[in-house]
């Protein structure tokens, strides 16, 4: 099994930014972390950001024969980017929407994700381990 996890804008930052919020490892310690984990799934994994909502877009589309699925923290985007949330219908991988903080528990606007609807399911709340139950659910979902 192949996965791309993809991240969008701002997560580049982590550790620095509100680490109140999203936490002090920095994003290459949560990619190896991430790496780790796959690995001792048997899973192969990528790893790409970006904070542009086309880079997103290019990237998901470039998965199609490539990736068996994608782990996506669309980061803000999963609030108002109906482009991001047409691509993965356009793409028909799975997608696991993660998000680093309980997004229900914060602000208003971010209580809605408009790409939700369009995806496997959605994990938040758990830090860096939100991806890694990502991980598992592809693993324990092959073939469904």
């Amino acid at each position: 099994m192949k996965i791309l996890v993809l991240n969008g804008p701002n997560l580049n930052l982590l550790g620095m930014r509100e680490p109140g919020v999203y936490g002090f490892d920095s994003y290459d310690a949560v990619c190896e972390r991430i790496a780790e984990h796959a690995r001792s799934l048997h899973i192969d994994v990528d790893f790409d950001q970006s904070n542009s909502e086309g880079g997103l877009i290019d990237r998901l589309h470039a998965c199609m024969g490539v990736y068996d699925g994608v782990v996506l923290n669309a980061g803000a985007y999963t609030h108002y980017s109906y482009a991001i949330r047409d691509a993965i219908a356009a793409i028909r991988l799975p997608v696991i929407e993660v998000h680093l903080s309980n997004i229900h528990a914060r602000e208003e606007f971010r209580h809605t994700s408009v790409i939700a609807p369009v995806c496997r399911g959605q994990i938040a709340g758990f830090g860096p381990v939100s991806y890694l139950l990502a991980l598992d659910a592809f693993a324990q979902t092959a073939g469904q």
